[in-house]
């Protein structure tokens, strides 16, 4: 029993095939969603015939292959290996795309870490700058604006944390980054909304209506600035007073 256990572990004889061979034998595996079977085939190609055309193509397929299975710091790793190797490489675009989602996949909720989020950000802002008229390059625009957004959301989720605990300033630090950074978020409103708040319970009432004046330009519709005209100008009622308080006086200013 113990011959045979021994024989088991034995690593199975190296037997040379065509590079032809043992690269469609990895794209039957892939057809067929059979990833954890693919990927060493695709590693094989190149192990046997490092030098080959085939090897080249097997490299990127062994990457996508890695990504199926959710194995994306495999993926990455030979990605970068293959952008390396094959900077002129028509398919280079694709690898550089591949390696934005690879990373865009790992994103988590604004509770959490957000590095991944900001190495996708970084990886798509690469493809749109290096591969502008690709195909890529319009799913990586949109999917920067999204990884903005996370990080915007991000922002304001410490943000509320500190405004809450009465910690203006460090709210305010957060705020402005979302205004300053992120203008093109869906969170710019809501910001602005919190800013006008953090200020105005300093005390710092110029401050205040500045924010709450860029708010009204903005975004005149929006919840937010109904809820800090409502804040600052008293409450329910305040249209019926507005020309005795400064808020009510914000729509001259631009």
């Amino acid at each position: 029993m113990l011959l045979a256990a021994c024989s088991d572990k034995e690593e199975k004889p190296y037997v040379e095939r065509p590079a032809e061979t043992i690269y469609n034998e990895a794209m039957d595996s892939l057809l067929a969603r059979d990833y954890f079977q693919a990927a060493p085939l695709f590693e094989e190609v190149e192990r046997q015939h490092p030098y080959s055309s085939w090897a080249t193509k097997a490299q990127l397929m062994a990457a996508y292959s890695y990504y199926q299975q959710n194995k994306y710091d495999d993926a990455v790793i030979a990605l970068e290996r293959f952008i390396d190797l094959h900077p002129a490489s028509p398919d280079v675009a694709y690898a550089y795309y591949l390696k934005a989602l690879s990373y865009y996949e790992q994103i988590v909720d604004v509770g959490r870490d957000q590095r991944t989020t900001r190495q996708a950000l970084d990886a798509f802002d690469e493809v749109v700058r290096r591969f502008p008229d690709s195909k890529y390059a319009r799913d990586a625009r949109l999917k920067i604006d999204l990884a903005n957004d996370h990080l915007a959301g991000k922002e304001m989720e410490i943000g509320r944390y500190y405004l809450t605990r009465g910690h203006y300033l460090a709210a305010i630090n957060r705020f402005r980054k979302v205004v300053d950074e992120y203008q093109t978020t869906t969170h710019v409103p809501e910001a602005l909304h919190r800013l006008t708040e953090a200020y105005y319970s300093l005390g710092l009432t110029e401050e205040a209506k500045k924010a709450a004046a860029v708010l009204g330009h903005n975004f005149p519709g929006s919840e937010w600035y109904q809820d800090s005209y409502a804040n600052l100008a008293g409450g329910p009622g305040a249209e019926n007073r507005e020309s005795k308080g400064w808020f009510g006086r914000l729509r001259n200013i631009f």
